[in-house]
């Protein structure tokens, strides 16, 4: 379980949350009304995951991500908001959010975030790539010209349903260099860089 901070101004989000992350078992650490109380909190208190709207009164949520970076915090930042705009997600992710959600799913998903952001990964809600995989669409030709021979081959693989252990087997490389792979993949191919993006845009758009 994890050391959690919620930063929302809006109270009854923030306490919803609070009750739900407590019965599963995380400690919330603090629960923030703005942005400023947020980022001093997060400095102060270390702790390993923030929960962030984007808009919040004194500070913003990315305005609080571009600061703790350059404080170097070890804090993973989670963006849990209404806004669903590409260009917003973007900016979030390539300031080093480790998660966009949006506040429409059920807390459940929040949690799953909250496990798979602390173990390492990045997570993205499942409308955020949905959004950002129909964005894409296009001439799919063009876009594997960007790939290399080998990651071309693991995309092939991720369409024969193959896991990233299995495909590490297969290629007779680690599993920590498959995953290195599918995210330099998803990366030049502009897709959330999330588990299960990549496996969606196969699906959509692999022949």
């Amino acid at each position: 379980m994890y050391r959690v901070l919620i930063a929302d101004d809006y109270p009854a989000i923030s306490i919803g949350t609070k009750f739900f992350l407590e019965q599963k078992g995380h400690h919330i650490v603090s629960v923030c009304t703005n942005g400023i109380e947020a980022y001093n909190e997060i400095l102060s208190k270390q702790p390993q995951i923030a929960i962030l709207d984007i808009s919040m009164p004194g500070m913003k949520g990315l305005e609080i991500l571009k600061k703790i970076k350059e404080q170097k915090s070890p804090t993973k930042i989670i963006f849990y908001t209404m806004h669903n705009e590409i260009s917003i997600f973007n900016l979030a992710i390539a300031l080093g959010a480790k998660a966009y959600l949006i506040k429409d799913l059920p807390l459940e998903e929040l949690e799953k975030c909250i496990r798979e952001v602390g173990a390492g990964d990045i997570y993205s809600s499942k409308i955020m790539e949905s959004k950002i995989l129909l964005n894409n669409e296009g001439n799919n030709e063009d876009i594997l010209l960007k790939l290399t021979v080998s990651e071309r081959k693991i995309l092939e693989m991720i369409a024969e349903q193959k896991s990233s252990k299995q495909i590490g087997e297969g290629l007779f490389i680690a599993e920590k260099t498959v995953k290195v792979h599918r995210r330099n993949i998803a990366k030049k191919l502009n897709i959330p860089p999330s588990n299960n993006s990549l496996s969606i845009w196969v699906a959509k758009n692999w022949k």
